[in-house]
């Protein structure tokens, strides 16, 4: 879940929390030879305090006898702390991590095979931008538990004001409108857009039929310098143009929810979460914002984009391996699912389940984006890439003028080694 979509929310946030209900306080047996309670991980921002609660007090009541301890944990240093778990001889008894992560645990050991259990969990109608990061050389290891991801937030006024009454219908249109709505003698920008933003080029290149890496024969290597890869970042740039923002700046570098709240921009691509950011910081937007998902190169069918979002592993060495499995099946259940994507405005585990989003019209908006979502590569290397990303200094060196297929190739040079030297093969 951290990577590009949530982990700024999440280190800023607090100390950790510890939520129980009285039963589980007081120290009652969790299991038949034990007295200690269940112990689940959860991450900070997956749920609120009040919708824990109920999940818990509703699981105690289907389960007499278990009772459960969650733990909140912050996204800071998270990936040192589940490995120490993992390797541990008392491993909590279900642990949240990000989709992005489940292949470095995997490839460390500790981590429990789940792939038996699909078709009771209803796997038939998982979102596969969530379930393709579980599943390690063909076997299930995570179990989707929620996502999200980006749609195209949205300046109703300014919309309004250039003549443009219904969202593009594809990319070509999408382009028609941005450049209708960049006016830069008045200072409006059409889109604005960071040269850095590279989970928007992977949903370019993913439509393009290209990818940011590939395995072959158990190998990881770059795969940026293909003709499909290329033409996504050639969209890119043209998307780019149509804005003000800085070639060598990312989301977060300056903050582009406070760029877009400060400033008159027509469009951003983001989480619709950033509405509530973007409002506070302009309450003159109050009721402006809407929101559609990422055009894609057909009419009417939304383009890929990267499905961030968190899925559910259980450790070998938990004390409670039955029980951990029990909590998992609650917060996977149909009826909990639902709850936990209205409540929190996160994309349901299940395609089935979309309708839990009906009213928020943003959150409708993700999970119509979220049909086509996908996960970046799957090697246990992936971690470490992104703390030196070559695909963010490709990007800055084409918007600068650099030839893009010379920058991909030494790009997709430097992907290789990276994923390679961290063990990813």
């Amino acid at each position: 879940m951290p990577e590009g979509t949530w982990g700024r929310l999440a280190r800023g946030a607090g100390a950790a929390l510890l939520v129980c209900t009285v039963a589980a306080c007081g120290g009652s047996s969790g299991t038949a030879d034990s007295e200690e309670p269940l112990r689940v991980w959860l991450m900070r921002n997956s749920l609120n305090d009040d919708l824990t609660e109920r999940i818990v007090a509703d699981f105690e009541k289907n389960h007499p006898g278990r009772d459960v301890e969650v733990t909140v944990q912050e996204w800071t240093d998270i990936t040192e702390k589940v490995s120490r778990a993992l390797a541990s001889e008392d491993a909590p008894d279900l642990i949240e991590v990000g989709n992005t992560q489940v292949a470095g645990y995997v490839a460390d050991g500790g981590v429990s095979n789940l792939t038996l259990k699909v078709p009771d969990l209803g796997g038939d109608d998982w979102i596969a931008g969530l379930e393709e990061p579980g599943k390690i050389n063909g076997y299930q290891y995570g179990i989707p538990y929620y996502g999200a991801n980006r749609v195209v937030v949205y300046r109703k006024d300014l919309f309004e004001a250039a003549g443009i009454t219904e969202p593009p219908a594809d990319r070509e249109e999408w382009l028609e409108i941005t450049e209708r709505l960049n006016q830069p003698e008045i200072g409006q920008q059409g889109l604005y857009l960071p040269g850095q933003n590279w989970y928007v080029l992977a949903g370019f290149i993913w439509d393009e039929g290209g990818d940011l890496a590939v395995e072959l024969s158990g190998r990881w290597e770059g795969a940026l310098d293909t003709p499909e890869a290329v033409r996504g970042m050639e969209f890119y740039e043209e998307l780019h143009a149509l804005g003000d923002a800085p070639a060598d700046g990312d989301e977060a570098e300056p903050d582009h929810s406070e760029v877009f709240a400060e400033n008159e921009i027509a469009q951003l691509i983001a989480p619709p979460g950033h509405s509530r950011l973007i409002t506070e910081l302009n309450p003159d937007l109050e009721g402006e914002l809407g929101y559609f998902p990422v055009p894609g190169p057909e009419a009417g069918t939304p383009g890929a984009v990267f499905t961030g979002g968190s899925v559910l592993i259980l450790p070998e060495n938990a004390r409670d391996p039955e029980g951990g499995y029990a909590f998992l099946e609650t917060l996977t259940s149909d009826a909990w699912q639902r709850e936990i994507a209205s409540t929190m405005s996160y994309v349901p585990s299940k395609t089935t389940l979309m309708d839990a989003l009906d009213g928020d019209p943003g959150a409708k908006a993700m999970a119509e984006g979220a049909e086509a979502g996908r996960a970046t590569p799957n090697s246990p290397s992936w971690a470490d890439l992104e703390a030196d990303n070559p695909i963010k200094k490709y990007q800055t060196e084409v918007l600068n003028g650099a030839d893009p297929q010379t920058a991909a190739e030494r790009a997709s040079e430097a992907i290789t080694a990276l994923l390679r030297s961290g063990g990813g093969g």
